[in-house]
């Protein structure tokens, strides 16, 4: 059985106008996630893959569809029952500069979930030496406020707290995005190091294809709303079949100027063929044309 389910998942926000049709922004969407593993939600801003992640937190209401976390029913819980459930979901946010209260130590910020789930003083003091030892932090680091450490160690923080009540899933909402890319390698190989010492599986949300294929087993494309590529990591971020993930592996920056070139002419050729593929349905294709002219 996997850990998480999700089956025929949309999600609409309404609009302006009382006769003006709801936005959808996820169509129908199907994932699982198993035990220990990491799935890569990959797809351009709008294309609903942070939706999809707040589905499945909670965070947002599903208009219809299931969510299933090891065979139970979580999209429409109580909030009481959905209390209950964080110890087993956990989130790391995408900027670790908002993500920590900045007048709060980090022993603080580190106790205050398992204070919340009722875990006695002795045994939260001593996770939290633990937590940071794990992720790579000094001892020390209790005692100091976030606005001590760089960018890449607030995140490692953030980590932390996720990993606080010990979950089975962390939802990873584009968790590297704001970091340079040395930092971004270091983190990625951090969530890649806890996972194999504890056994946490990832939904790992980014908008980039090289980020996911560092850390995922299996890949989920989003284009407008919906998943238009799934499979292996491998595959999909090496072989894509759907033009929209073809587009995405040639919006990715390489070093060589010929490579790049014969990329940038896939890409448009990618581009073509998606707007073939899709019609005259909006998506991100066309707002990226629209500010392109």
């Amino acid at each position: 059985m996997s850990l998480l389910e999700v089956h025929d998942v949309v999600v609409e926000y309404p609009t302006r106008g009382w006769r003006s049709p709801p936005f959808q922004a996820l169509r129908g969407v199907d994932l699982d996630v198993r035990h220990g593993e990491t799935v890569g939600l990959v797809g351009e801003s709008g294309s609903g893959k942070t939706t999809l992640g707040r589905a499945i937190l909670g965070l947002v209401p599903v208009t219809s569809g299931r969510v299933l976390f090891e065979g139970r029913e979580i999209h429409d819980l109580p909030r009481r029952e959905r209390r209950r459930l964080a110890p087993e979901i956990q989130v790391v946010f995408q900027d670790p500069y908002t993500s920590l209260n900045p007048a709060m130590r980090i022993a603080d910020i580190l106790t205050e979930p398992l204070e919340a789930q009722d875990v006695p003083p002795e045994e939260a003091r001593g996770r939290v030496r633990d937590l940071l030892e794990q992720v790579q932090l000094p001892r020390d680091a209790a005692d100091r406020f976030p606005r001590e450490f760089s960018g890449g160690q607030r995140q490692r923080i953030a980590i932390a707290r996720a990993l606080a009540l010990r979950p089975k899933l962390i939802v990873c909402d584009e968790p590297v995005s704001a970091l340079d890319l040395s930092t971004q390698a270091r983190i990625l190989d951090l969530l890649i190091e806890i996972q194999d010492a504890t056994g946490v599986a990832y939904v790992f949300v980014s908008h980039d294809l090289s980020v996911v294929r560092h850390v995922s087993h299996r890949v989920a494309v989003m284009y407008s709303g919906e998943i238009v590529e799934h499979g292996g990591c491998d595959q999909v971020t090496s072989r894509p079949e759907h033009p929209y993930t073809r587009r995405l592996l040639g919006a990715a920056p390489v070093a060589d100027p010929e490579r790049q070139k014969d990329r940038r002419e896939a890409r448009e050729r990618a581009l073509a063929a998606e707007r073939t593929l899709a019609g005259a349905r909006p998506g991100p294709a066309d707002d990226e044309d629209r500010r392109t002219r």
